[in-house]
């Protein structure tokens, strides 16, 4: 029993690492992406909000489709898909086409964000699914340690496009581990009667399930701060305040580092405390932190190691506010996990793909609007956890003794 857990997290992580190494190896690389292509930084940074979209909206096809032909078929178009935009982006010969590969290579990405989540919901509820999410997301956490710092040595030996090289062989590799190292959890007779119409009927019915959505919405803005981060840290850490590719690399990698060793109390404090206690105390936490990293900038503390040591305190919560709501947000809807997953993961992109686009007029090259943006992130998911926890008890699978 423990050996198949501790397998379905490495395979089902690695598989959700994809799309988040095909990111993080590829923020050292922004400045000199536009160096060499001639590009400003809003055209490089649009490259990356494309694949954030992308990702966002192709999991709204993999999710339902995963629930009417299996999860496997869609895990291999996606990871076909994103090994072959991989080598285009890596031949790119302008900014523009490589924003349209990155979109499609987003597109194949999608399928290792929506599908692990359902296939952990296939398996497990309650503590133990939240101790799969919290093992998964361990795994799918090696990538933004590091993935920046690969990316960074693999720039400074052989340029940016090596970056691309390196995805597209990380692509194959999880092509080989998907056949051989994980089994079809969605039976022929779980899919009967799921179809089109009942995709839609689903996307409606959570649509309007305020409880759902706002459980999704806490998760998405804290997503979304840290995709304030990918964006603009590169920028702000290199050109600002002077790192070198690798430096930022070792930066960017202990605010990972905390998220993740953080997350991994994930199980342990949800069966002690429950998961929605743990929710209310980490979002706060959360808030803290990056509320009075804004005051303190906008005071005009803009000391790096300062900056650096609140971040590395803020994305500690953080790590476990996502996989809590993730859990609590899929408690309810096994019978539609991959259509439940797939709009819970678009939700994210998109919410962090338009935090992106808000904050981008206002970069200026210092930390400022990027702080600001992160502390709005935050204050936004600790309103919403106090609208949608505010009368929630524990249901019985998802807190107390087993």
């Amino acid at each position: 029993m423990n050996s198949r857990f501790y397998k379905n997290a490495l395979v089902l992580g690695l598989l959700s690492a994809i799309g988040p190494f095909a990111i993080d190896m590829y923020l050292p690389a922004l400045p000199s992406i536009g160096a060499s292509l001639d590009a400003p930084a809003n055209a490089v940074q649009a490259s990356l909000m494309a694949f954030f979209i992308s990702l966002g909206i192709g999991q709204l096809l993999y999710g339902p489709i995963s629930d009417m032909v299996g999860r496997k078929p869609p895990l291999y178009f996606g990871l076909l898909l994103f090994a072959v935009c991989s080598v285009g982006c890596a031949l790119a010969p302008n900014i523009h086409t490589l924003i349209v590969l990155r979109f499609l290579q987003g597109l194949g990405a999608a399928a290792g964000m929506v599908i692990p989540r359902a296939i952990v919901r296939d398996l497990h509820t309650g503590h133990d699914a939240a101790r799969l999410m919290s093992l998964l997301m361990l795994v799918f956490s090696v990538s933004p340690i590091l993935a920046p710092l690969a990316g960074s040595f693999l720039i400074e030996w052989s340029g940016w496009r090596s970056v691309f090289w390196a995805v597209a062989i990380a692509a194959a590799l999880a092509l080989i581990l998907l056949a051989s190292g994980q089994q079809e959890t969605r039976t022929p007779e779980q899919r009967v009667g799921s179809n089109v119409g009942g995709a839609l009927k689903a996307y409606l019915f959570l649509c309007r399930d305020w409880h759902f959505l706002g459980l999704v919405f806490i998760g998405s803005f804290g997503v979304a701060s840290f995709f304030t981060y990918l964006a603009n840290s590169s920028f702000v850490l290199i050109n600002h305040y002077g790192l070198s590719p690798r430096e930022y690399s070792l930066a960017f990698s202990a605010n990972a580092a905390s998220f993740i060793g953080v997350s991994q109390f994930t199980g342990r404090l949800s069966r002690r405390y429950g998961l929605v206690p743990v929710v209310k105390v980490a979002v706060t936490g959360f808030t803290i932190m990056m509320a009075a990293l804004m005051l303190l900038n906008l005071a005009g503390v803009t000391r790096l190691d300062v900056m650096l040591a609140m971040l590395f305190v803020g994305y500690g919560f953080l790590g476990l506010v996502v996989p809590t709501t993730a859990v609590l947000a899929l408690e309810e809807h096994g019978e539609i996990a991959g259509t439940a997953s797939a709009l819970m993961g678009t939700l994210q992109f998109v919410t962090g793909a338009v935090m992106v686009a808000l904050i981008g007029p206002f970069a200026d090259g210092t930390a400022r609007p990027m702080v600001v943006g992160i502390a709005v992130c935050a204050i936004a998911a600790w309103a919403i956890s106090a609208v949608t926890l505010r009368h929630v008890r524990e249901h019985s699978a998802s807190a107390g003794p087993d």
